[in-house]
């Protein structure tokens, strides 16, 4: 079955003080190349009383990738690194054998007037050789990202390659994640600019293809990002995203990713057994659901 014009919602879920609007996974299409898994944070004007606050938590097999649009998240992991991620700004934790971490808002922002934020939360599957690499963090501020116009779009180049740009993030995978945007109705043309499925998450605006036309909020998905066209609206904001799938399938437990299922089982034994490495100072802990 072609995953063409297949179409995603966004449906919410809460994560402590927030509400998010979860993408993928999805029933009928559980990952788009090596993403496996969305959620969009607001817009949200947050202050006393829903700071962002969530606790020491365990990921295996994956990397997070962290991207705002607005507003900034204090990331602590058991690697040592401490990192303000801002808007425009990517961090990416690849958890590999097994790593723990913490999101929350900076101190700096906790002020009487508050914050808007407005960002993505987002999962890409190691390969399988990388699944069970050494933890690592790696972070690219904003004015370090490509970026580039073209036919009536603006492009930066998040993650991965495409467009004959190469971002700096190192990725572990072939994929790409860019964000595009105009101020007045234009075309988006892939041609040979991006290979492998796509998804095509619309932010603002609204996206017509294959003579209908899609709201912010959802998600179009193909199998093959070649030759595909988009009409995007006048003000329209997108994220595109995807690139080769694995051979191998991918499986999902809270905040584990593998290809084994016996793997999953070891990371939820490791994580009740507090097994896996601690952030320094930090006696937090989420339990296993």
């Amino acid at each position: 079955m072609s995953n063409k014009g297949l179409i995603i919602p966004e449906r919410s879920r809460s994560i402590g003080n927030f509400t998010v609007g979860r993408i993928l996974p999805f029933r009928q299409k559980r990952s788009v190349g090596p993403f496996v898994f969305i959620d969009h944070m607001g817009p949200k004007h947050v202050s006393e009383g829903s700071y962002l606050g969530v606790d020491q938590h365990p990921h295996i097999g994956l990397s997070t990738l962290t991207y705002l649009f607005e507003g900034a998240i204090e990331h602590k992991d058991s690697t040592g690194v401490q990192q303000i991620i801002k808007a425009g700004d990517v961090g990416f934790m690849s958890a590999g054998s097994g790593v723990a971490h913490t999101e929350r808002t900076p101190e700096y922002l906790k002020t009487p007037e508050g914050y808007v934020m407005h960002g993505y939360q987002i999962w890409v599957a190691h390969p399988k050789d990388k699944e069970e690499m050494s933890p690592r963090f790696d972070f690219i501020p904003g004015q370090d990202i490509p970026t580039w116009k073209e036919n009536h779009l603006n492009f930066k180049l998040i993650a991965g390659a495409g467009y004959k740009r190469t971002s700096p993030l190192p990725v572990h995978s072939d994929l790409f994640m860019i964000e595009v945007s105009c101020a007045d109705v234009a075309q988006l043309n892939i041609g040979s600019n991006l290979l492998g499925e796509l998804g095509l998450l619309i932010v603002n605006g609204t996206v017509s293809c294959e003579l209908e036309t899609i709201d912010a909020g959802n998600m179009i998905v193909t199998e093959n990002a070649e030759n595909t066209s988009f009409s995007l609206s006048k003000n329209a904001h997108v994220l595109l995203f995807g690139g080769i799938p694995f051979p191998e399938e991918r499986f999902l437990f809270w905040n584990f990713c593998s290809s084994s299922k016996e793997r999953l089982e070891q990371a939820k034994e490791d994580w009740s057994n507090k097994r896996f490495p601690k952030i320094v100072g930090d006696d937090t802990y989420i339990p296993l659901p």
